[in-house]
């Protein structure tokens, strides 16, 4: 269904002139998805144990297909930020017809250059299509079962995020991102090339399957005569070191900070989460099958010592940071790292708490670089900003005072970031305490430690925020409400995300049960 809607909309875009057709083809993208959705619940009713395609590369079975669920669900909620129009804009843009033969004709020649900055995220006629691509390269990645469909797919979903990071032709920091992004994905790419070669150098077979019966051989005196010891690990070691550079773990986070301040803020925000997910599902995958390693040293170790790196690179780092999107790639740091202790510990609970931790904090992500976009046009609209970056909010300062201008959209800002912090009863507690719960019964004191201490220092520059939104009055003197820039399918989804944060507490035995099911039916298998 994927690939006969990307042959629509590659057509569609081959004889369509008009760039405002784009928001059509956005919704046509929300409703192929959702049509992919019901396919994988039909699915759910005939696969049972899994079945293998195309000779073993790619693996089916009902986790992969609740995983590609969860990712139609955060990419259609990504697209719903670019499927409907301001409401603001077309007023106004039927106004400015009306009134370009008045006297004033310089003030409405600068008010059509706003809208048209405004409006650029619309008149991508690209957008969904290279979306569309990206998703499918993190479906495979997530069904795959040999070494060289792990590159195609991972290489698939990462030409697009390339492409998708500079879409924006005409901003030179949206370019030069995306060209520092393409540079360290190569480089990453370099890393899981040599991993799999030399994977395949020391067993001869490039099946998932047949590595996990290597590494799970009781024998050692027997495979002596012909395995090296240790080569698996240090082979799925470097394999590692490629995923964890892809997803910007401490320490190789580097390249992140900057590449999320200069790309538009709907791409962070596909880039902050999709991008992510597929890659930690198959880590989370490729650690379970090889978690009985015969050896004393293990590959799994390195995601402690980057779990470690990150918490503490995520908490300190930020407090430094006065741009919002640059704090939070920081934020999302110290979050790969509670995700990477869950993984490390690995145990039933830390398992079901990986996953919980990945859709909270994947849903959470989503509502503030939504109410972040929605800020972004009020602010453009009010002051009469005109961003050649196409992110009118690009410093914390500039919320300054926003309650007082809105604030209802402030208190969903400030929900979202207690839930950052994990106060409870918000949803981001839960998640931090199944991780500290599970890690603390496999006895990784040190690390709890570390992640509690660092989850207080991190609320320091998450309040900074809060801080600059409640307690401060506004820069500008005219602090009447705004009405905001979109339209109702904006306020219905960051009202539901919100009241989910909220009001977890009340209905968490169906998303906790979900989790269990899931692992489960992976230990059974």
């Amino acid at each position: 269904m994927i690939m006969i809607l990307i042959l629509f909309l590659l057509l569609s875009t081959a004889v369509v002139s008009r760039r405002d057709l784009s928001i059509l083809f956005n919704r046509i993208a929300i409703i192929g998805l959702i049509y992919c959705s019901l396919q994988n619940f039909i699915c759910f009713s005939i696969l049972s144990k899994g079945i293998g395609l195309h000779g073993g590369l790619i693996f089916i079975n009902n986790i992969t297909q609740i995983f590609h669920l969860f990712i139609f669900f955060i990419t259609i909620l990504i697209l719903l930020s670019t499927s409907f129009y301001p409401p603001i804009l077309l007023q106004k843009q039927g106004m400015l017809q009306l009134t370009m033969n008045s006297v004033s004709n310089k003030f409405n020649i600068l008010h059509m250059k706003i809208l048209d900055k405004t409006g650029e995220l619309y008149k991508i006629l690209e957008y969904p299509l290279i979306i569309l691509f990206t998703i499918t390269g993190a479906c495979l990645l997530i069904s795959t079962n040999d070494l060289i469909s792990i590159f195609l797919s991972l290489e698939l979903q990462s030409y697009g995020l390339y492409l998708i990071s500079t879409i924006y032709r005409n901003s030179e920091l949206s370019t030069t991102s995306g060209l520092i992004y393409f540079l360290v994905g190569g480089l990453s790419s370099c890393f899981i090339l040599l991993g799999i070669s030399l994977l395949y150098v020391n067993s001869g077979t490039s099946n998932l399957d047949a590595l996990y019966i290597i590494n799970n051989i009781a024998d050692l005196n027997y495979i002596q005569s012909w395995y090296k010891p240790y080569y698996i690990n240090f082979s799925l070691l470097i394999l590692s070191i490629g995923f964890l550079i892809k997803i910007s773990a401490a320490p190789f986070h580097f390249w992140s900070p900057d590449v999320y301040d200069g790309l538009p803020t709907i791409v962070t925000m596909f880039v902050a989460i999709v991008a992510k997910i597929s890659i930690l599902i198959l880590l989370f995958q490729l650690i379970f099958f090889t978690k009985n390693n015969i050896f004393e040293i293990n590959w799994t170790h390195s995601l402690v010592i980057c779990s470690f790196f990150s918490l503490i690179v995520g908490s300190i780092l930020g407090l430094t940071q006065f741009r919002i999107k640059r704090l939070l790639a920081y934020s999302t740091i110290s979050h790969l790292g509670f995700m990477l202790l869950a993984l490390s510990v690995l145990s039933i609970e830390s398992l079901q708490a990986f996953i919980f931790y990945i859709v909270q904090y994947s849903i959470s992500n989503i509502n503030i670089f939504i109410i972040l976009i929605i800020i972004g046009f009020s602010l453009e609209q009010q002051h009469r900003l005109i961003d050649q970056k196409n992110s009118p909010l690009q410093l914390i300062s500039q919320l300054r005072g926003y309650f007082y201008k809105n604030p209802i959209l402030s208190i969903s800002l400030a929900i979202t970031i207690f839930s950052f912090i994990g106060i409870p009863p918000l949803i981001g507690f839960f998640g931090k305490q199944m991780i500290l719960s599970a890690a603390l019964d496999k006895g990784y004191f040190f690390l709890v430690l570390i992640a509690i201490t660092t989850s207080v220092i991190s609320a320091v520059y998450y309040l900074t925020i809060v801080k600059e939104v409640f307690f401060y009055e506004p820069k500008f003197s005219s602090i009447e409400n705004i009405k905001l820039p979109y339209s109702n399918i904006f306020a219905f989804s960051i009202s539901c995300i919100t009241l989910i944060m909220l009001l977890f507490i009340f209905f968490n035995k169906e998303w906790l049960s979900m989790g269990t099911m899931v692992v489960q039916v992976l230990f059974e298998n």
